[in-house]
């Protein structure tokens, strides 16, 4: 998929597929950005999500946070940090440059390769917002590269320049997602969203267990809410019940087209939201059902680009 980073959630079957319709909706959006596609899709599991592979940045601002806007939809936890409620639209772009015009109050955009400029445009105009990071994957190209130790990057996530990090490694790991977060807190982010938080599902080339999965996710949580930040649980559907707790909000792809939403309504019960997006399916598929469950839902393309259309 030249010229256009895709991100996708692939399950055995489907591959092929999904990834035609990812190119196809590279090349009617005109996507224009040189990140690295994947260079082989990735093994079959149960819960296999890939991301936009973006290019190499430069090194993070280190802005000071700008106090958030009155008026955005949600309400300020007791210890003082941004919740977000359920129903609140949203718009998630991590390829291409940032349309701030989006009339929603909530987005979220890349940590690494926006600025400190950009959550400040955002936040002028009434929205909060969420920084991508990965948590569960060693990115070649990112600044922080050479800090993470080679016995900790495991078998590639079927993205160019991504392997799986061995997440049992909970001190080795601590402060280079610290870190991470750091940046989020220094740009004036809100919320954080730390992808690839189900590598016990995926072949890693490590031992995970959901036991190991629990105590990583959970350290990543602490360690948002530590400086400030709301934090999103990304996908791992499967244990939502021993998370929903430690999370803000959830974000998931294609809950609808894979039978799951209905795993994710603890969040909407706990007054949290679930930030969703479709990619294959028609809206008359599954809009009528995700909100009827109170979802935040979207159809977007493959490849995150500033296009939606919310249900």
């Amino acid at each position: 998929m030249t010229g256009c980073a895709a991100r996708l959630r692939l399950l055995g079957p489907v591959v092929a597929g999904a990834l035609l319709l990812a190119a196809a909706a590279c090349s009617s959006s005109g996507g224009d950005d040189s990140r690295p596609g994947p260079t082989s899709a990735p093994p079959p599991t149960s819960m296999s999500t890939s991301r936009p592979a973006p290019k190499p940045t430069s090194a993070p601002g280190t802005a000071t946070p700008s106090s958030p806007p009155k008026g955005r939809r949600g309400v300020t936890s007791p210890d003082g940090r941004w919740q977000p409620e359920p129903g609140a639209a949203w718009q998630w772009q991590l390829s291409g440059t940032v349309d701030t015009s989006v009339d929603v109050p909530v987005y979220d955009i890349d940590g690494f390769e926006n600025g400190a400029a950009v959550v400040r445009r955002l936040h002028a105009a009434g929205r909060r917002v969420i920084c991508y990071v990965n948590a569960g994957a060693w990115e070649s190209f990112r600044p922080d590269a050479k800090d993470f130790p080679a016995a900790l990057l495991g078998r590639g996530d079927g993205w160019d320049g991504e392997r799986w990090l061995d997440v049992r490694a909970l001190d080795r790991l601590r402060p280079l997602m610290a870190a991470r977060l750091d940046m989020c807190r220094a740009k004036g982010f809100d919320a954080v969203e730390p992808d690839l938080l189900d590598g016990y599902t995926n072949s890693t080339g490590f031992p995970l267990t959901a036991t190991d999965q629990l105590a990583y996710n959970r350290m990543i949580a602490g360690l948002a809410h530590d400086r400030g930040l709301a934090v999103g649980l990304k996908n791992d559907v499967q244990q939502v019940p021993q998370l929903v707790r430690d999370f803000d909000f959830s974000v998931d792809e294609q809950c609808a087209q894979y039978g799951e939403c209905e795993q994710l309504s603890p969040f909407v019960a706990a007054g949290k939201p679930v930030f969703h997006v479709e990619y294959e399916l028609a809206q008359a598929r599954f809009c009528p059902a995700v909100r009827k469950l109170g979802f935040s839902s979207m159809a977007k393309h493959l490849s995150l680009d500033a296009w939606r259309d919310p249900c």
